[in-house]
């Protein structure tokens, strides 16, 4: 790659191995003041009693059972919807979630944007938080020209990971173009939170930037495989694998599910900061937010996305 980039710091979880259906801790875990994260493996571990008796996996499990139950067929992205919408899901399933839904509606995050869960929930949250944060910038001229200069220089990424113009580039001209709209056009129209739900509700539109976030991660745990050899294991058996294989069968196949290593890859590669709220039912008193820190502008306010085990969703950045 042109330059140095400094290697993502990778989790503090035993042997450095991403454990199956949970999302790792990241070593530079914040919990958003007042509130004090845990140490260590804090985060998995479960002392409300009503916890204790589920494993991680059983937790993922329920997840996964109450978001198929929610809605038989999710659209892909939806609109806001009031995070008390959420929180009565959790009254009528397993209930271990509530306090910390109420602690995020008491603090200011009111609404919830939610994706379908359908193995790309991560790649399609944090492309429509990301072209979202754009339009919504104080300075939408210079977002969009910071924007498309970075991701002029992610074709660079993918060309040298060996990846192909003609395999990526459809993909890669959707994405540009969507970021290209947000600047107002001759006719005057130009690209609004209302019309980019439109796009990402639609499969072509959105599984383009779906597909092309993929292939950019892979290709940067490919050029830096030196930093993620040993992190990268299969998510269901926990088997080792070797980077060109997970890159291949986990990260670029459309279905996957995203965790700690892809999420740190593609922050990276975008040079994104983001604020992953962390909804485990682990504690009553607050919501622990793991920070993934790329961004050289420290006056870019950073993505939002909540994680529910084996899920993810827009949060919106509270009003």
């Amino acid at each position: 790659m042109d330059g140095h980039q400094d290697s993502p710091r990778l989790p503090s979880t035993p042997r450095a191995v991403r454990q199956s259906k949970e999302l790792p801790l990241d070593s530079d875990a914040e919990s958003l003041a007042p509130l004090e994260l845990p140490s260590g493996n804090g985060l998995l571990n479960f002392p409300n009693e009503e916890l204790s008796e589920y494993t991680p996996s059983q937790i993922y499990d329920m997840n996964q059972q109450l978001l198929d139950d929610s809605v038989p067929q999710r659209p892909l992205i939806e609109d806001l919807t009031p995070i008390s919408d959420l929180r009565s899901e959790y009254e009528k399933g397993t209930g271990l979630f509530v306090n910390q839904i109420d602690w995020l509606s008491t603090n200011g995050f009111k609404s919830i944007r939610r994706t379908r869960g359908d193995g790309d929930c991560f790649y399609r949250s944090l492309g429509f938080a990301y072209v979202d944060s754009i339009i919504n910038s104080t300075d939408k001229e210079f977002a969009v020209a910071r924007s498309l200069s970075k991701l002029a220089e992610t074709q660079r990424t993918l060309d040298q990971a060996g990846i192909e113009k003609i395999v990526y580039e459809n993909f890669y001209e959707e994405f540009v173009s969507m970021i290209n709209a947000i600047v107002p056009n001759t006719s005057g129209k130009s690209l609004n939170t209302d019309s980019l739900l439109v796009a990402f509700q639609n499969p072509e539109v959105s599984n383009s930037v779906v597909i092309y976030l993929r292939f950019l991660t892979s290709a940067q745990i490919r050029l830096n495989r030196q930093d993620y050899e040993g992190f990268v294991v299969h998510p269901e058996t926990k088997d080792i694998m070797d980077v060109d294989s997970f890159c291949s069968n986990i990260v670029q196949a459309m279905g996957k599910e995203a965790d700690n290593v892809e999420i740190q890859a593609l922050c990276l590669a975008l040079g994104l900061d983001v604020n992953l709220a962390y909804l485990n039912g682990s504690r009553g008193d607050g919501v622990d937010f793991i920070k993934f820190r790329n961004d050289p502008d420290p006056n870019v306010p950073p993505l939002m996305l909540l994680y529910r085990p084996g899920h993810y969703d827009v949060l919106p950045r509270k009003q």
